[in-house]
């Protein structure tokens, strides 16, 4: 059974950057209250800038990365929840600006969790035959869903959009992906109509270290590979804290969960991807290593990938 293995990656932020010295000016904060419970020192900001706009410069570069022309796309799928269109969705307005007029196009609503949503969408499509080449795009812009007046909320996200180009394997490989949901506790990350981002902090903070552990092991368990040998946990960035949370529950290195929360806060389905992208470009990503994909987000969604690179 063949699976998809990443052969390019892409990623953009805006170039609007909000220091946590920019969020002093606006609320009640400072910068060592967002580093200490956070991480965060920055973030992207889209501005006039639509989530396609973005997911667009995001997926050309992964297509250059990969040398694959937007031709040869089979499928792309979009991970999003704050695209500013209703219909046509994101990944149809992305096919049309990169000519890719082969490919199926859709988008997955998993808030946070969009980009392993899309993944593994992506793998199943891969595995059955269906398809060859697959983009796969988180992109989101939640600066607009946040309430600005909201400390709580307003200093934990940013903008951007994060690609990966998948091409079927000649040669077997193993991956294997997990997602889980539980509905009965989304109320607490909650965006309705018209209103802003509401989140119970410390429920979601309990649910990450819970969840994201367990679901990780998951996974591992299934593609039998132990946690000592995986060379990287590519996380969600949401959170420093619970980065590092998840290290002490797993008994693995820090050193082994690269992390850019710093520079870009929480980009939602874009972080992972964004993550990947720089991964890749700075020559951390060597054939044969064995990575973990792990996020969580509103639904309450949570999943992992196993993959080799």
């Amino acid at each position: 059974m063949k699976n998809g293995r990443i052969a390019g990656t892409g990623s953009y932020v805006p170039e609007t950057i909000w220091k946590n010295e920019d969020l002093e000016k606006m609320v009640e904060t400072s910068d060592a209250w967002i580093r200490e419970r956070t991480g965060i020192g920055a973030r992207h900001i889209a501005g006039e800038e639509t989530v396609a706009q973005m997911a667009v410069k995001a997926a050309r570069r992964a297509l250059e990365n990969a040398g694959i022309c937007s031709t040869e796309l089979d499928l792309i799928l979009v991970g999003t929840s704050s695209s500013e269109s209703i219909f046509p969705n994101t990944a149809c307005l992305v096919q049309d600006e990169i000519g890719a007029f082969r490919a199926a196009c859709l988008d997955v609503s998993a808030a946070c969790t969009g980009f392993l949503a899309v993944y593994e969408l992506g793998q199943m499509y891969i595995r059955s035959g269906k398809a060859k080449n697959v983009l796969l795009i988180g992109a989101d812009a939640l600066s607009r869903l946040v309430d600005w007046s909201d400390r709580g909320t307003c200093i934990l996200f940013g903008d951007g959009a994060g690609a990966v180009v998948l091409t079927a394997e000649e040669q077997e490989t193993k991956a294997c992906e997990k997602i889980h949901s539980d509905g009965e506790k989304g109320v607490s990350l909650t965006c309705e109509k018209g209103t802003y981002l509401q989140m119970d902090g410390r429920a979601v903070f309990q649910f990450a270290l819970s969840r994201v552990p367990e679901v990780i092991r998951e996974v591992l368990a299934e593609a039998e590979v132990p946690v000592e040998e995986i060379d990287a946990f590519i996380l969600h960035q949401a959170n420093s804290r619970i980065i590092d949370g998840v290290a002490k529950r797993l008994k693995a290195p820090k050193e082994k969960f690269p992390r850019n929360i710093e520079a870009y806060g929480n980009t939602c389905a874009a972080s992972i991807p964004i993550l990947l992208d720089e991964w890749n470009r700075s020559g951390r990503a060597q054939k044969g290593q064995r990575i973990v994909l792990s996020g969580f987000g509103a639904g309450l969604i949570w999943g992992a990938a196993y993959l080799e690179w």
